[in-house]
């Protein structure tokens, strides 16, 4: 088909046209016939999300993804894409991709008339069918509609009555392709009003023009929930001619988070080759995101980005690797000491409440870290606050009289492995309660020592103080004489 180079051969090879929501119809139907995947790369709604698009795209509607940042509500509408033929014949020399058969614009019914079945034809790839417009306060109807160009019509000699004076603005020129304005509440009400012809009857208005085109349009909208009472909001009349309304949502599991950050995130080959990463402290990463979506320090309209996740694994690996190249190591393995390098990814990505303004972005951070350790370490090893007294032994008994004897562990950011490695054994009784509660051995046994070191700090067993090079951990019951000893003096 692509060979075909004029209007009469096109007719003779027997091209039907169809609207473009006919199109994605017909071509989903074949991929779901056949069980091919339609949004590939996109997880987590999979029972959700993507089978209310496929209902939508079936019923031939206009449709609006609505959900918090980092939804991948972008994602979806660009890979509708593929839901197109790969090619789509137009009459050569249309601004706005008209059908050789049914052209709508002045300037391809003039070629069409004046040279008939010699109308050369050329071919349009689908990526080229696909706009974007992001919706901010200044977009003006001429941007999205069209205005009269007195250029043109100095050029072509044109009095402003000819509608062939008129520069036609995004959505027009988006005739059969996918048009997305993003964030649509911020949208001014007035360029809301410019779309409801389009969306209902496929007609537009440029000034005094009388235009009737019939536009040929999938239209996909997205917005934030938050746009409806801080922003702004979708008018009423719009909403209603938007026929599917689509809820997105963050991953469900930990497990799905976990695909998607390994997905996204951009990490060098030799980072990859040479940094292990613990099964645990990857699952580590993910509770963060989850405990900042529940954390009364943050504001949950907004949300939590899956970015979060995917900058964050970005900082710890390099992280890692950073301290590898002090040390001139070939090979590390990740730390939890190494997550204070994530802490610049996740103070950006979250939108405070007034009490997380009170206790500054910085601790917000850490206080998401630490939850996130102390449930990790609930998953692992037995509640020191449970433990009930006289009853059972105190598995964490050798490891709290060896703090007790007045021993501290000082665990650096930028020690190389054998340091670390040093530093937690040197913990009395740490890597025998490891060892005998999760059957784990050698450098496996590394990563669960140091976790217990920070959960016990957490139930607050052993004192845990920041420094800006190190970790501290120590007797908590001496700190607070020590503490006492100093408000004496």
């Amino acid at each position: 088909m692509k060979d075909i180079k004029t209007l009469g051969a096109l007719k003779d090879s027997g091209y039907r046209s169809r609207s473009i929501k006919e199109e994605l119809r017909e071509n989903l139907i074949r991929k779901l016939s056949n069980k091919e995947k339609v949004f590939e790369g996109v997880l987590g709604f999979e029972d959700t999300v993507l089978p209310d698009i496929e209902r939508a795209i079936l019923s031939r509607h206009n449709i609006l993804l609505l959900g918090l940042r980092g939804q991948a509500k972008t994602r979806i509408a660009r890979l509708l894409v593929h839901l197109l033929d790969e090619y789509m014949p137009i009459v050569a020399g249309s601004e706005l991709n008209d059908d050789p058969l049914q052209p709508i614009s002045r300037v391809a019914q003039d070629l069409i008339a004046k040279h008939g079945d010699d109308t050369p034809i050329e071919w349009v790839h689908r990526s080229e069918r696909y706009v974007e417009k992001l919706a901010t306060p200044d977009v003006s109807v001429a941007d999205l509609i069209g205005d009269v160009d007195p250029i043109k019509a100095a050029t072509l000699k044109l009095p402003y009555s000819d509608e062939r004076v008129i520069h036609f603005g995004l959505v027009p020129r988006s005739h059969r392709s996918i048009f997305v304005i993003n964030e649509l509440p911020d949208l001014q009400a007035r360029i809301q009003v410019s779309l409801f012809n389009i969306l209902q009857e496929g007609d537009i208005q440029i000034r005094g023009f009388k235009l009737r085109l019939p536009l040929d349009i999938q239209f996909v909208f997205t917005a934030n929930p938050e746009d409806y009472t801080n922003r702004g909001s979708i008018i009423t009349p719009l909403k209603d001619r938007i026929e599917s309304q689509i809820l997105t949502h963050y991953p469900k599991t930990i497990e799905i988070a976990q695909q998607i950050t390994t997905q996204e995130a951009q990490i060098a080959a030799e980072q990859q080759s040479n940094i292990e990463v613990p099964d645990l402290l990857a699952i580590l990463l993910e509770m963060i995101a989850f405990e900042a979506r529940q954390s009364e320090y943050i504001d949950e309209k907004s949300g939590v980005s899956a970015r979060l996740s995917i900058s964050a694994f970005e900082n710890l690996m390099s992280t890692a690797e950073r301290r590898m190249l002090i040390n001139k190591e070939k090979k590390t393995i990740l730390r939890i000491t190494d997550f204070w390098g994530v802490i610049p990814a996740i103070t950006g990505k979250v939108e405070l409440v007034y009490e997380g303004e009170q206790e500054g972005p910085y601790n917000v951070a850490l206080n998401l870290l630490n939850s996130a350790v102390k449930k990790t370490f609930l998953n692992h090893f037995p509640n020191p606050d449970k433990l009930e007294k006289g009853r059972q032994r105190d598995p964490y008994g050798t490891i709290r009289a060896w703090f007790s004897g007045g021993n501290t562990v000082d665990l650096l950011n930028d020690a190389s492995d054998k340091q670390f490695h040093k530093a937690l054994d040197e913990v009395a009784g740490l890597r025998k309660f490891v060892e005998s509660t999760l059957d784990v051995k050698g450098k496996e046994a590394y990563t669960f020592m140091e976790l217990a070191l920070h959960g016990l700090a957490e139930f607050d067993v052993i004192n845990k103080d920041m420094l800006e090079s190190k970790l501290s951990f120590r007797d908590l019951l001496a700190d607070m004489l020590n503490d006492d000893l100093f408000d004496d003096e």
